[in-house]
Parts: structure tokens; C-alpha cells; sequence
């Protein structure tokens, strides 16, 4: 998971620079696999109520700024920091 962090830092540090491939490699490792994939976007299940999912969606190549953004907010709240 070394690898993953390393992405996640980077994700951090420029979330307007981030490959739609990578996010979806964190997402991956953090939320297991999607409900949806079979189109541009990407849907993943997170453990808790509310509103329990990850949307991402591929921008020719690119993550879009903003769902990046809620990845790692949602990363953040997984592991207890937030």
C-alpha cells in the first residue's frame, strides 16, 4: 500500500493534476471493487449511512478536480480523520 499512499499524497498536494487511472487504483485499495464501471463513471460503496458512495468519472484521461476532492474526504473520514 506503499504505492497508494505515495498517490494519495500527490492527490493531496494537486487534485487538479490527477490521472483518472490513479484515482481509480486508490479507490481500489480504499473502497474495493465498484458497483458501477461499465460506463464513464465509476461508483463505489463506502461503510457508512448517509450518503455511502464514491463517484468518479473519467475526463478524457483525467480525474476531475472536485471528485478528487471527495475521494480523499472520504478517505479521511474512513481512517478517522475527520
Amino acid at each position: 500500500m506503499a504505492k497508494i499512499t505515495t498517490i494519495v499524497a500527490k492527490l493531496r498536494h494537486n487534485p487538479r493534476a490527477a490521472r483518472f487511472a490513479e484515482l481509480v487504483r486508490v479507490c481500489d485499495a480504499y473502497f474495493g471493487e465498484p458497483r458501477q464501471k461499465g460506463t464513464s463513471h465509476r461508483v463505489y460503496r463506502t461503510p457508512w449511512s448517509g450518503d455511502p458512495r464514491v463517484n468518479i468519472q473519467d475526463a478524457k484521461g483525467m480525474a476531475k478536480a472536485y471528485q478528487v476532492r471527495q475521494v480523499l474526504k472520504a478517505i479521511d473520514k474512513l481512517e478517522g480523520n475527520e
